[in-house]
Formats: structure tokens, C-alpha cells, sequence
């Protein structure tokens, strides 16, 4: 199945998306998925990035902007696009797949999707998880969007790359809320209250930022501005491909 995976993801690439990795689906059955059988009929789950451009970050001082909105849902758009197009190269291949939404939040109340996209990420090797619990890449930092496509494919497994965060805190500085803590991990965290005050962060999200005018949706970017991997725009604009 290698090169198929190969094909596939330069598929994927040629459909828009700027990162492609494949993650086993067995480490993944311990996280919170909606409904809980979810990953029971598939053994791979594909993530898909698209990268954010560095200057509607530059905008942000201490809220996010209409700009930044737009771009967000822009993202997510695309990203749906490309992992619906993913799931039917899949099925017209002869595999079981389906595509699971960018931005879709199933539970209000906790903030859980149908499957972390981030986990997933860092399972498929596109970055890793950061003090904030963004998804870090080494190329484009938290500035990227992430969607999933589930498979029983037997692609080809890439795997979790070393955390780079090191002492660095930033983003924790950075938040508004002091929702961040600043505390480190070699993996991931084993819930988020490890590495966040999450309510602190829902809270300034969803009750003053997504009813600022020309929002209109629970994000931020403040952190996201912080990070010090992907403010620079890197020399080459090649796709980058995991394998």
C-alpha cells in the first residue's frame, strides 16, 4: 500500500491542502469520539491542513478580527471540500471512508467534535500538541486548519514527531484570559485541564468574542500570533507531504 498512499496524498495535495499524514486508528479509539463506535468499522485516519495566511494574525492586538473570521471560515470550508473529495477517491477505490467536518462541535457544553483533529494531527505527524492544545507544525506553527477523513484502508502509518515547545511560553503570556499554564508534555496531554483552564477560554470565546461584530464564531488567534513557529514565511511553497 505504499505507493498508493503516495498517490493518494498527492491527490490530496493536488485538491489544496498544504499538509497530508496518515495516523493509526487503534491509539485513537481512547479519545472521546461522537458516536463512541465511530472508528469501529475503520483502521486509518487521514488529517488534512491547510495553511492560514501569517498577515491576518499581524491584525489581531487583543481580539480577533472580521478578517480573521472570514479567513477561519474560509478554511474550514475548503477543508470540507477536499476531505469530501478525499472520501470519494477512497470509495471509488474500493474503501470504506468518511469524511468528518473541519469545524463541527457536537457537544456545546464540553467543546468535543465527533474526533479531536488535533489529536489525530499529531498521531499523522503534522506537528505536535502545543501548550495551548494547537496542533504546532514545524513549518506553519498553530497557523493551519485541520480536517479528518476516517478509512479502512491499509495506507501506509506515519507517526508523531518530537515536541519542539521546550521552554517557550508565549502563548501562555500571550492569552487574554490566563486560560494557558504553560506546562509542557513529550506527547499529549492526558486530559486538557492539563494544560488549560478551558472554561476560562470558552467563556471569552463564546460569551464576548463570537458576538463581536462581523464574528460571529467562538475563535480568538491571540495565541496563535504568539507562536514563534510559522511567522516567517518559509523560502520554498512545496506542499509538504508526510511519509
Amino acid at each position: 500500500m505504499d505507493d498508493y498512499t503516495d498517490k493518494l496524498k498527492s491527490r490530496v495535495v493536488a485538491s489544496g491542502a498544504d499538509l497530508v499524514g496518515v495516523a493509526d486508528a487503534e491509539p485513537l479509539r481512547q479519545l472521546k469520539l461522537n458516536p463512541p463506535s465511530l472508528l469501529e468499522p475503520f483502521c486509518r485516519a487521514i488529517s488534512i491542513g491547510v495553511k492560514l495566511p501569517i498577515a491576518v494574525f499581524e491584525q489581531i492586538s487583543d481580539r480577533p478580527t472580521p478578517l480573521y473570521a472570514a479567513v477561519y471560515q474560509t478554511a474550514n470550508r475548503i477543508l470540507d471540500e477536499i476531505s469530501f473529495r478525499t472520501a470519494g477517491i477512497l470509495q471509488d477505490d474500493g474503501f470504506y471512508s468518511l469524511p468528518i467536518p473541519a469545524s463541527q462541535v457536537l457537544d456545546k457544553k464540553n467543546w468535543y467534535g465527533a474526533i479531536s483533529h488535533k489529536a489525530v494531527g499529531r498521531m499523522a505527524g503534522l506537528g505536535w500538541q502545543g501548550k495551548s492544545l494547537l496542533l504546532v507544525n514545524p513549518r506553519y506553527g498553530p497557523r493551519i486548519r485541520l480536517v479528518t477523513v476516517l478509512t479502512n484502508a491499509q495506507l501506509q502509518i506515519d507517526g508523531p514527531i518530537k515536541n519542539r515547545c521546550g521552554k517557550c511560553t508565549l502563548c501562555r503570556d500571550a492569552c487574554p484570559v490566563g486560560a494557558i499554564k504553560g506546562v509542557g508534555t513529550k506527547g499529549n496531554y492526558k486530559s486538557r485541564g492539563k494544560a488549560i483552564y478551558l472554561s476560562r477560554c470558552a467563556e471569552k470565546l463564546a460569551g464576548e468574542f463570537s458576538q463581536l461584530p462581523n464574528v460571529g464564531a467562538p475563535i480568538c488567534g491571540i495565541c496563535i500570533k504568539a507562536c514563534p513557529f510559522g511567522q516567517e514565511t518559509p523560502d520554498s511553497n512545496k506542499p509538504e507531504e508526510h511519509s
